[in-house]
């Protein structure tokens, strides 16, 4: 029996954290090589990337802060849901090498069984992950399940799109749900950014082709911003145009811009569109930007737009603003306790 934050799966992640931060493994590699063969976007340095941020989430440190920052007040009493394991269906998204393991991880971390359906775009990472976990703690694996259909669940946990969120939203609504729909990244430039800052900013906008609900799709820039400053600082993101798919989005949404007329700045790899409406999902290979006058506005902006907004990126964090921010370079680097749409996903599966 497997009880939340037990010492034992303690042990278990501080090992894998450690294996992941030097790993020596023949099988690891051919999977990072083999990834790429069932989804281009999987290149090894962006599953690479992936798996370090894994191993960055895994510190010992890490591990014991959010140990001790959710089980505060929680009563180990071997209830009915923790003889007979609650089973909660995952339904993970596929976009980014691994993004799904952070459910997987806290449904373990809380006792409950993990009935998962994989990606059909990772199928292979997160299961070479998985078999490495159990090998720290082999009665996980009496945990863990995999399966191409959803049956005889207690709760769920699906991520997708707006349009699949509404399937998920009537077929899972008689079961305890988190329903994850589409969600963006922005930024807010000053103009007061040095050339590190907007360095760092390239890693929020670039890192994993800018597929992920992390990426900053959108700049919030004060009025007047210099833009030359900014395509000079993230010069060295211009690999990303080697990608012969995120080179053909450029090339097409380039030429939309041009047919349409639009207000933007090129710089050869990425296109920076005039945006002043709501919408901040932005093609791939574009950053929208729009100019504010003043915090006040823009912080009246970003607050009505918050249930939309995944990370909002900045070197300070404006005075009234509901949503935290992290800072440049940090948004694809989430903490344990960095929970996506800031539901509390322990918190969801301990009630169950």
């Amino acid at each position: 029996m497997i009880t939340p934050f037990s010492p034992q799966i303690r042990y278990s992640l501080t090992k894998l954290g450690q294996y992941l931060r030097n790993p020596a493994d023949d099988e690891l590699q051919g999977i990072i090589q083999g990834s790429r063969h069932h989804n281009a976007w999987f290149t090894e340095q962006e599953v690479e990337k992936a798996l370090a941020g894994i191993a960055a989430m895994l510190s010992e440190k890490s591990i014991e802060h959010w140990f001790s920052l959710e089980s505060r007040g929680f009563n180990a009493t071997l209830d009915e849901s923790y003889s007979r394991p609650r089973v909660v269906g995952l339904i993970l998204a596929g976009n980014l090498p691994l993004v799904g393991f952070h459910d997987i991880l806290c449904t373990l971390v809380c006792g409950r069984k993990a009935l998962i359906k994989l990606s059909a775009q990772d199928k292979l990472l997160i299961p070479y992950l998985l078999k490495k976990w159990t090998e720290f703690h082999p009665e996980l694996g009496e945990y863990i399940e995999f399966t191409e259909k959803l049956e005889n669940f207690d709760a769920v946990i699906a991520t997708g799109s707006n349009n699949s969120s509404r399937y998920f939203e009537h077929y899972f609504s008689k079961v305890p749900n988190i329903i994850r729909k589409n969600r963006n990244s922005v930024a807010i430039l000053t103009g007061d950014e040095s050339k590190e800052d907007l360095y760092a900013l390239g890693n929020d906008i670039f890192d994993y082709y800018g597929l992920g609900c992390r990426n900053v799709s959108k700049l919030y820039v004060r009025e007047g911003f210099d833009f030359v400053k900014f395509f000079e600082a993230i010069e060295p993101f211009s690999y990303v145009f080697n990608h012969h798919k995120y080179a053909n989005n450029y090339d097409y949404n380039k030429a939309i811009c041009l047919v349409n007329k639009d207000i933007h700045y090129d710089n050869g790899f990425v296109l920076l569109k005039k945006d002043g409406s709501d919408n901040l999902s932005s093609p791939l290979a574009t950053v929208f930007f729009e100019e504010y006058g003043n915090d006040a506005e823009l912080v009246s902006k970003l607050n009505t737009l918050e249930d939309n907004i995944q990370v909002i990126v900045s070197k300070n964090q404006p005075e009234g603003l509901n949503t935290g921010t992290f800072s440049f370079g940090c948004s694809q680097s989430p903490d344990l306790w960095d929970y996506a749409d800031g539901v509390n996903t322990v918190r969801f599966l301990l009630s169950l």
